[in-house]
């Protein structure tokens, strides 16, 4: 993300100060990939030439970062701006920082970063939040990439980054976990990951245009549980995690997009209830 980030903020004129990472080799390589500024290993005072910082490490690091910082500037820090990309953790986790006079916030592209190439960042949500001074620096980040800035709450920070985990890292799960199955009935990978691709962006492509109700599809949107009862039944032959996603995922959907959650609900228990007695009377006849 701080490649990318790098690259197109240079590319919109933006200066580039140093640029820090662990070793030598990532930070030139860091450099090369922006186009501009200067590599530095490690945390030094260099940082403090910058008016705007942007802390682009894993979630874990923020704090110890922070921490380095306000311990190496002290009240230098003062009217400069430290911006963290994370997606889960609020501006709290720069407080070091904050006690030495900077105006803290995060900024987070609601955007997949696969380390290969720059993603579009166009029309793309930037979760924002933090002292006021930061926000500004950070919607005037975010509208420069032609993005949209959306202002958070600390205190909602988290359930938004739940949200994209939702809507990327568990529909590939789920994608990933149709394809093993097909893969078990005999298919080839790259023919299962086509059908499967193909069936998926039909269904979003749907709930984009006519919304989630009339998009919604399969047994369990039509009531028919005879069926759901069979998946159930066949998903005992994979790992346990197969058939007790399946279940979450039914039970999900009747909260989220059936009109009748209660009845659905209870149907679901049901046949949960039946397979589990009926594998039981299997395996004691065995």
């Amino acid at each position: 993300m701080g490649r990318a980030l790098g690259r197109r903020l240079h590319e919109l004129g933006w200066k580039m100060g140093v640029v820090c990472a662990r070793s030598e080799s990532s930070a030139r390589k860091a450099v090369r990939f922006i186009g501009a500024g200067k590599p530095q290993t490690g945390l030094s005072v260099q940082v403090l030439a910058s008016k705007v910082v942007l802390l682009t490490v894993p979630d874990d690091a923020i704090a110890a970062v922070a921490g380095e910082l306000a311990r190496i500037g002290g009240d230098e820090w003062r009217g400069r701006i430290v911006l963290h990309t994370s997606g889960a953790l609020d501006s709290t986790v720069l407080s070091p920082l904050k006690a030495c006079g900077a105006a803290v916030g995060s900024m987070h592209p609601l955007q997949s970063f696969s380390g290969v190439r720059i993603p579009p960042l166009q029309g793309r949500v930037f979760g924002i939040e933090g002292d006021e001074p930061a926000v500004r620096v950070a919607r005037s980040i975010a509208r420069a990439l032609e993005g949209t800035p959306v202002k958070l709450t600390a205190e909602k920070k988290a359930l938004y980054h739940a949200a994209g985990a939702f809507a990327a890292g568990h529909v590939l799960a789920m994608e990933e976990a149709g394809v093993q199955l097909l893969m078990n009935v005999g298919m080839k990978r790259a023919a299962a990951t086509k059908a499967l691709l193909s069936l998926s962006r039909q269904v979003l492509d749907n709930y984009e245009t006519v919304g989630p109700h009339y998009a919604w599809t399969g047994p369990l949107s039509r009531g028919d549980y005879g069926v759901v009862a069979s998946h159930d039944r066949a998903l005992q032959e994979n790992r346990p995690e197969f058939r007790e996603a399946y279940q979450s995922v039914s039970r999900l959907a009747a909260q989220v997009l059936s009109q009748e959650t209660e009845t659905m609900l209870k149907k679901l228990e049901t046949i949960s209830e039946r397979v589990q007695v009926s594998q039981k009377q299997k395996g004691d006849e065995a």
